[in-house]
């Protein structure tokens, strides 16, 4: 690794915030903005779950690295600096961007990045992060559980925060959130947006990690290197189960047939409240395309995909201590009426 010591430094920004707050959106504006500046960037993507759906919005052209199953901040740290190290190496991008899991503390993401660092060269940028602000609303509102303390971590340790799903607030509820994001972190750069829309050429212009801002955060203990439920993890097999931060519920299913179109929005209607993120890709028995589904709190949005290569149905349903069996048979139950149905052609 002597050769890295000589050669430029590769920006690597991390992209940080809550479940369904709009990262991928922000992500794919972002790569569509370098790659028209004539510069490679690469991706590096976290998920806790065992398939990366939001990989598929990247495109081929853009190498990727797929971090999945487990979370930077734990086990897989070792990880991601080997991935980082492979992907520097091998594809020689101009950037790097870490889009992490919305369960992520994001302190870890730096220490890991960091880690990295004594080995490559690399240029760590300030961290952005995307705000759900309705869902931030609500949450600081009640001011209690674990959901809560871990978006409050992701507010507090961004460099830049982005004010995302604004048109979802009245104006007395805008100004009511950006003076609480501005208590929270007096020093970060606020955008506000809806859509994830926003200068990209001021987005990315900002400090260093280096600088007073991020060090700050250090000296003052807000951005710790404990899990958002308070806890060290020292499991030697965490990166291999779901629950790699204990309020965090992942399941994720394989589908063995094309499912009815009507009863799957039935079902993705009548899901419990505690299953505030999903997304998957599969076929529906009654139209010829095929599906990427999103759901976040309580609202459902299918865009038609033609994906790259062998990628199977799949759903991935990420909450807060759900019932992973009345999911499962309930997707079951919709897996043997399609089979039947096909069958029966």
């Amino acid at each position: 690794m002597q050769e890295l010591l000589h050669v430029q430094a590769t920006p690597v920004y991390i992209l940080s915030g809550f479940l369904g707050s709009g990262k991928t959106t922000l992500l794919g504006k972002l790569l569509s903005y370098w790659k028209n500046q004539g510069l490679k960037p690469a991706v590096i993507m976290n998920e806790i779950g065992e398939v990366n759906l939001d990989g598929l919005a990247v495109g081929p052209d853009v190498p990727m690295a797929e971090m999945l199953d487990g979370c930077i901040c734990c086990s897989i740290r070792a990880d991601l600096s080997m991935e980082l190290y492979e992907l520097i190496q091998n594809e020689r991008p101009d950037l790097v961007i870490i889009e992490a899991t919305g369960a992520a503390n994001p302190m870890e993401i730096f220490d890991a990045v960091t880690e990295a660092s004594l080995y490559l060269k690399l240029d760590i940028k300030p961290m952005i992060t995307v705000v759900d602000t309705a869902y931030f609303s609500e949450l600081y509102a009640s001011q209690q559980g674990k959901t809560y303390r871990l978006m409050m971590e992701q507010i507090r340790c961004g460099s830049v925060l982005v004010m995302n799903k604004l048109d979802r607030l009245n104006a007395e509820q805008q100004k009511e959130a950006r003076e609480l994001l501005m208590k929270l972190n007096p020093h970060a750069k606020i955008f506000e947006a809806v859509r994830c829309n926003v200068n990209l050429d001021e987005l990315l212009t900002n400090r260093t990690v280096g600088e007073p801002h991020a060090s700050d955060h250090h000296q003052h203990g807000k951005c710790g290197h404990e899990h958002p439920h308070g806890e060290h993890c020292n499991h030697p097999d965490h990166h291999h189960t779901h629950h790699s931060h204990s309020h965090v519920t992942v399941y994720t299913h394989y589908f063995k047939a094309a499912v009815n179109s009507v009863q799957f929005e039935r079902f993705m209607k009548e899901l419990p409240r505690e299953v505030y993120r999903a997304k998957g890709i599969l076929h529906f028995s009654d139209t010829s395309s095929r599906f990427l589904f999103q759901y976040a709190y309580r609202e459902s949005d299918y865009l038609k995909i033609t994906p790259q290569g062998q990628v199977p149905d799949v759903a991935v349903f990420i909450g807060e201590h759900f019932d992973q069996e009345l999911i499962r048979a309930a997707l079951e139950q919709l897996d043997q009426e399609g089979a039947e149905i096909k069958h029966a052609e």
